[in-house]
């Protein structure tokens, strides 16, 4: 894997930590700032629509950029909006820089997305996708208990310091190894043998018909791509798995210490153990997303099926809950991260635009997952429920997947037929 995807995976660390540390420091911004903890909570309602928004609408904008001046721009506005962030002493201007901040988070994810994948084999964006969201498994992992630790001893905003700091490096490194050229589609020759090529085309058939001699930046060809079914299932999938994923990782420190009865302290186990499953799940999406996605969204999708109800089962064991918080982030990642390479493979022509489309497409998810756990918790059901939500949800993404299989087979073999 080049230097460079791994230099964009460290900026994609300290973006994911940026993402998922305000969990723990709600309460200590609410009572520093003066506002109640449901208000302080909006700064992640805030950001999750900021990466909805931004994703598009900031790849849009840079389609006229080179790679190099997006990746800088947008991770400078997003190491700026730390800096600020940490001095501001009132909660609105926080709040919009939250806002800016997701816009720009999501901005360089959709470029790194696009040139990860333009400087590795056609065959080989499943493994680029994997090295850049492996820094968010290990946000996950390290970063988040990190700046909540950072937090309990100096304040959170030294949690905001520490990001930008980690932000600086990536920024510099970017700067000097980067291709500075404009985007023009991807470049990596495609050497791979005849066998494995035909391996990778029924992996992902959509990427075979698809000839476009002209491959520079064009707006409105990206956009065109939207309309493809085969993205627009992938991008459906993608959102309806990882609303999945939020929905029961939201409420699994309450069911370990409110319906299993665990001691606050397992928190942080629970939540690196989901972290170490994510990073694992992302790992095994990578290595095998390129030349067995079909089967590894089947198992992966019925092995969520089967796996989200059950520590709503053994919700009184704590070992068991642990043990599934590992597992279940091994497949809910593995799918995801299959997912999002799959609507790259289903966007060639799209080389920016289908990397944000599926960065909206996930936060989406990450959006209304939680929301739609709450429901049953609003009407007295206690936090076993968003479990049996989250198995809904990848059973719905199992249906639709399915059902789109058999249409595509059936119209493939009347189009066979003389």
């Amino acid at each position: 894997m080049p230097l460079v995807v791994r230099l964009l995976g460290l900026a994609v660390f300290a973006m994911g930590t940026s993402e998922f540390m305000l969990s723990g420091l709600t309460p200590d911004i609410a009572a520093d700032l003066h506002v109640s903890v449901p208000t302080a909570a909006t700064l992640t309602s805030v950001f999750a629509v900021g990466m909805i928004v931004g994703a598009p609408a900031a790849a849009l904008l840079s389609l006229r950029w080179p790679r190099r001046r997006a990746l800088v721009v947008f991770l400078g506005v997003f190491l700026l909006t730390h800096v600020a962030g940490a001095l501001t002493s009132s909660f609105a201007p926080l709040l919009a820089l939250r806002f800016v901040g997701a816009l720009a988070n999501a901005g360089f994810l959709a470029v790194a997305l696009a040139t990860a994948v333009s400087l590795v084999a056609p065959d080989a964006k499943g493994r680029a996708t994997s090295a850049l969201l492996g820094g968010v498994t290990v946000a996950c992992v390290a970063g988040v208990p990190g700046g909540a630790l950072l937090a309990q001893l100096w304040g959170w905003r030294a949690a905001f310091w520490a990001v930008a700091l980690l932000t600086l490096p990536a920024l510099f490194t970017l700067v000097r190894s980067v291709p500075g050229g404009r985007d023009k589609g991807t470049p990596h020759p495609d050497t791979r043998p005849a066998a494995h090529a035909d391996a990778h085309a029924d992996a992902h058939p959509e990427t075979r018909p698809e000839v476009h001699p002209d491959t520079r930046p064009d707006a409105r060809r990206e956009l065109a791509a939207l309309r493809r079914p085969r993205l627009q299932l992938a991008l459906l999938l993608g959102a309806l798995v990882n609303g999945a994923t939020f929905c029961a990782f939201t409420y699994l420190a309450p069911l370990l210490t409110e319906v299993t009865g665990a001691p606050a302290s397992w928190v942080p186990v629970l939540l690196a153990l989901f972290g170490a499953g994510s990073f694992f799940g992302v790992t095994l999406g990578g290595r095998y997303a390129d030349v067995h996605a079909a089967r590894l969204l089947a198992g992966g999708t019925l092995a969520l099926c089967v796996g989200w109800p059950l520590p709503a089962l053994a919700a009184n064991w704590a070992p068991a809950v642990l043990t599934c918080a590992f597992l279940l982030g091994v497949g809910s990642f593995a799918v995801g991260t299959t997912l999002i390479s799959g609507a790259l493979y289903a966007s060639p022509d799209a080389p920016t635009l289908g990397g944000a489309y599926a960065t909206a497409a996930f936060n989406v998810g990450a959006a209304l997952g939680p929301w739609l756990g709450g429901l049953p918790i609003a009407v007295g059901a206690d936090y076993r429920a968003p479990l049996w939500v989250s198995a809904g949800l990848v059973a719905l993404a199992g249906a639709v997947g399915g059902t789109a299989l058999l249409v595509r087979k059936s119209v493939a073999t009347r189009s066979a037929s003389p």
